[in-house]
This record gives structure tokens, C-alpha cells and sequence, in this order.
């Protein structure tokens, strides 16, 4: 059962990075980071509510339903702003760039949790932080003159998303202590979408059906919202932590392939270093954690023992 977990995370990783390749590829078709954000959104909020429905999670009362729509509500926010931030910065850089920079997000909520005394500093920890700043310099190229191929638009989007993607994790293993899974997704994702709205061209949105297209949408939704989020909490159950977040991995690399193979979005050999010493200090830094209740990327971010899922299963 572990092999089938760890390969339904390493499936739900790849399609999180075809996601950014499939949104960058609408943009450059002319649809806005907006729209497909939006669309995201919605579509996993339709599939949330039929994995709800159909397995009958809806039928679960809610150990707390303050706690749950509170929680889900600050999630909620946390999805839509990863998702318009993430594509922004597809939009300022390239996929490969704006996957890495979201993923290097832990770093600076563990910068946070020093400041605020929540962490204590540790050499392993201290060393992470320096190694993933002197990537994101790498592989942004901040210090070459001249350099166009990321702006700083496109640099402060790509961390806002892995900021957004924080909060929702921290709200999401919150929320798991009062309700189902199933359940959190499709009040946060619904709550995204409405989110979305005021910063949506809903004139351009509506037309997404009747473009050609639309089946991109569809498809873009699915693996981004739907059936990814479904392989992700299915494997997750079935494997263990510190392998879940070693494979998280894949999903900035298989962005990177996405954009370099299809989109056309070479990197430099520096900015090639940079990422492979941000994947390398985030890999090392999730193996050295032990703590539960430290953000980390999502593998870390979900307890099999706080889940209202996972203790049914154990009863």
C-alpha cells in the first residue's frame, strides 16, 4: 500500500506541474491569468463537491462547524491567492521560474517562525534558508545587468503564491481536526472562486465555453483542481511524510520540462544552478523536520493522525 500512496503523490505532483504548463500556454493564447485562475478554481470546486457527494462525506457531521467553515474560509483565501498570484508569475517569468519560487515559499514562513520566537534556529535550518536565497538569486538573475527574462513583478507574484499556498496549508490542517477532507476543498475552493470574481473579466470568463478552447479549460481544471487534489490526500494516506515530500519535487521539475520541451522557455546554466540548490535545500530541510506543526509544502502540512479521514479508517 505504501508503493500505491507514494505513486498517487508523485501523480498528483506531476499534475500540478502540467497545470502551470497548461496555464501559461492559455495565456499565451490570450486568456488572462485571471480567467484560468478562475476556471481552476471552479471546476475543482465542482469536483469536490461530487467526491463529497458521491462518498457520502456530506453526511458527516462536523466535530465543530465554526471551526470548519472558519478554517475552510481562511483556506478558501489562501487558494485564490495562490492560484492569480502563481499565474501572474507564470505570465512576468516562465513556468520553471514561477514553480520554484512558490516552492521555495517554506523558507520564509520559517522566517517568520524565528521572529516570532515559534522556531528555534538550527544549523540545518540556518544553512536551508542561506542555500535556497542564494538559489532564488541564481535562478532569477538579479545580479546580471541587463537580464529581462524575470522581472521583479514576476519575482514578488512567485513568492506571494508560495506565501498564499502557506496559508492554505496551515488553514487546511486546521480544518482537518473539524470535518472531512472532501468537504474543506469544496468550501475553500468554492470561496476562491467568489474571491475571484472582482479581479475576473467575466465577460472573457463567460466566453470560455464557447471558445475552442474549452476543453483545455476542462482539462487545465482537472489536473489542477480536481482529480489531482483527490490522488494527492488518497496517497498521502499510504505513505510516509518525508517520502511524500521528497517526491513533491516533481512537481517544479515536471513544470520545467512542461515549458522547456513545449513552451519553448529555455534556462540559463545559472539559472538552472539556482533551482537545483532551492530543490536541494527544501528537500534537505523537509527531512530534517521532525515537528509536525512547522509549515512545510503540503506533504508536510497534512497529519495522518489529526485527519478525521485517517482516524475513521484506523476505527
Amino acid at each position: 500500500m505504501a508503493q500505491w500512496g507514494t505513486l498517487l503523490v508523485i501523480l498528483a505532483a506531476l499534475q500540478w506541474g502540467i497545470t502551470g504548463g497548461l496555464g501559461s500556454q492559455l495565456m499565451s493564447w490570450g486568456w488572462q491569468a485571471e480567467v484560468i485562475s478562475f476556471w481552476r478554481a471552479m471546476v475543482g470546486f465542482i469536483c469536490m463537491l461530487g467526491w463529497m457527494f458521491l462518498l457520502g462525506y456530506h453526511k458527516r457531521p462536523a466535530d465543530s462547524t465554526r471551526g470548519l467553515l472558519g478554517w475552510s474560509l481562511l483556506a478558501g483565501l489562501g487558494v485564490a491567492g495562490n492560484f492569480m498570484f502563481y499565474f501572474k508569475s507564470v505570465n512576468e517569468s516562465s513556468v520553471a521560474v514561477a514553480a520554484t519560487l512558490m516552492y521555495s515559499a517554506p523558507i520564509f514562513v520559517y522566517i517568520a517562525s524565528f521572529l516570532a520566537r515559534v522556531e528555534k534556529p538550527t544549523p540545518t535550518k540556518l544553512g536551508s534558508i542561506v542555500v535556497v536565497m542564494i538559489g532564488i538569486v541564481l535562478l532569477t538573475g538579479v545580479l546580471q545587468s541587463g537580464s529581462a527574462s524575470v522581472t521583479p513583478l514576476g519575482i514578488a507574484f512567485g513568492l506571494l503564491a508560495g506565501v498564499s499556498y502557506a496559508v492554505f496549508i496551515f488553514a487546511f490542517k486546521s480544518a482537518s481536526r473539524h470535518g472531512s477532507v472532501p468537504g474543506i476543498l469544496a468550501i475553500a475552493l468554492g470561496l476562491s472562486t467568489l474571491i475571484m470574481v472582482p479581479f475576473t473579466d467575466m465577460g472573457q470568463a463567460i466566453a470560455v465555453p464557447f471558445a475552442d478552447e474549452w476543453w483545455v479549460f476542462i482539462l487545465f481544471g482537472l489536473v489542477g483542481g480536481g482529480l489531482s487534489f483527490y490522488c494527492y490526500i488518497a496517497g498521502l494516506r499510504h505513505s510516509l511524510p518525508s517520502v511524500a515530500s521528497i517526491v513533491a519535487m516533481i512537481e517544479p521539475i515536471t513544470a520545467t520540462l512542461y515549458g522547456l520541451l513545449i513552451l519553448g522557455q529555455g534556462l540559463s546554466a545559472m539559472q538552472i544552478g539556482g533551482m537545483a540548490l532551492i530543490l536541494l535545500a527544501i528537500t534537505v530541510l523537509s527531512l530534517a523536520q521532525n515537528r509536525p506543526d512547522v509549515l512545510l509544502r503540503m506533504p508536510l502540512g497534512l497529519r495522518k493522525d489529526t485527519s478525521r479521514d485517517a482516524q475513521a479508517k484506523q476505527t
